[in-house]
């Protein structure tokens, strides 16, 4: 059963960092362009990643030990909030900071923290998350990917579709199975760490409508990973992937998404192109925006706790992306009421870019069909 989300307010230390990355940003991205911020934390740039690294902005929750800053989740609630706010290209290093990293803090050996952790902080190890197949679509319990036991550790076989960045990555944590067979639904999924560049690894970019590439196919033929590739417990798959999509699902990326659209139009209405209709939009954009914010906040305090929230995640992502959808075509249909208004092309290019964009939003990340399921059982409804 679904338990009660608390209204939250970030602690005033981890709410005085938002200045010092506010300052950053305004230098770092002067005179990026409003379609480019539109891309945000699909945007890849590896020197800016690495830039939030020497800051010591990357790895905020992980122990000092490993070169993290051993801060709470509201301080990078705070710090992701104001990168994808500026539409910071943050993609090189999301994954791993954002899910990697937590998974292997929790689940790993000494010497996948001691190998893996440091690395991530430094920006120089970069994750995807191998979930998806072919032919199976969000139903990630259908998994056919298998990895065996081998003379030098583990046999990995089978493919992964939709990989984030695998590309541009360095390692994919994989969910696998390593017993029993695909109707063996949640029992006998693992899950290893596969270094991308091992012989036997093939990955091919899926260009999308928008003309980017952020997605992959990956094959694995009979790829030899080592003794210590499985991470946490064998057969513990499912439980494992459920608490790590926690922090995927609840994040301000679930919200922030049409941001750059929202204020560009903003400002083109400030400049005099507004009206009532438009005001009585724009407020009830940002009120839906107040409490789907509220919502993700309070998830962070139960991550903050130690709580593993997979459904009041997946309530916050199905709204969110829900919002990020509508923005995009309710500002082009305000714009539209005008048509003899002109509309200036930073404003023109973000709303094309964000129109083919926008129904990915509702995939990644799970389906709204899967997490609507994933709700209903959390209410006891199904």
């Amino acid at each position: 059963m679904i338990d009660t989300l608390e209204l939250t307010a970030i602690p005033p230390q981890d709410e005085a960092l938002r200045a010092e990355v506010r300052a950053f940003l305004a230098e770092a991205l002067d005179g990026l362009a409003p379609d480019q911020r539109a891309r945000s934390w699909m945007g890849y740039d590896a020197g800016f990643s690495r830039q939030l690294a020497e800051r010591g902005w990357l790895g905020l929750t992980l122990p000092r030990e490993y070169g993290g800053a051993a801060r709470g989740h509201f301080a990078r609630f705070v710090l992701s909030e104001e990168l994808l706010g500026a539409g910071a290209p943050v993609s090189a290093h999301w994954i791993a900071d954002r899910q990697s990293a937590p998974l292997i803090l929790k689940l790993g050996t000494p010497a996948q923290k001691d190998f893996y952790l440091p690395r991530i902080c430094r920006a120089e190890a970069f994750f995807c998350i191998g979930m998806s197949e072919p032919g199976s679509g969000s139903d990630l319990a259908s998994i056919r990917a298998r990895a065996e036991p081998s003379a030098g550790g583990w046999r990995l076989s089978g493919s992964k579709v939709w990989t984030t960045n695998a590309h541009r990555s360095h390692y994919m944590i994989a969910l696998v199975r390593t017993s029993g067979t695909p109707e063996d639904r949640h029992q006998g999924l693992s899950q290893v760490i596969v270094d991308l560049s091992l012989p036997g690894v093939s990955i091919r970019p899926i260009r999308d409508l928008a003309g980017d590439a952020h997605f992959s196919e990956v094959f694995f033929d009979n790829v030899e990973l080592a003794p210590d590739a499985l991470i946490g417990e064998e057969g513990a798959g499912w439980a494992q992937v459920n608490a790590e999509l926690a922090f995927e699902r609840s994040g301000p990326e679930r919200l922030y998404s049409s941001i750059a659209l929202l204020q560009c139009w903003l400002t083109h209405c400030r400049g005099g192109a507004a009206d009532a209709t438009d005001h009585a939009l724009l407020g009830s954009i940002l009120s839906q925006m107040a409490v789907l914010r509220a919502l993700s906040l309070a998830v962070a305090g139960k991550l903050a706790t130690g709580q593993s929230p997979a459904i009041e995640a997946a309530l916050v992502k199905d709204l969110g992306t829900e919002l990020e959808q509508d923005i995009p075509r309710l500002i082009a249909d305000a714009l539209g009421r005008r048509p003899e208004q002109p509309m200036p092309m930073p404003l023109a290019r973000t709303l094309a870019y964000l129109e083919q964009a926008a129904p990915t939003f509702s995939l990644r990340g799970g389906t709204r069909e899967i997490l609507r399921g994933i709700i209903a059982r959390g209410l006891g409804l199904r």
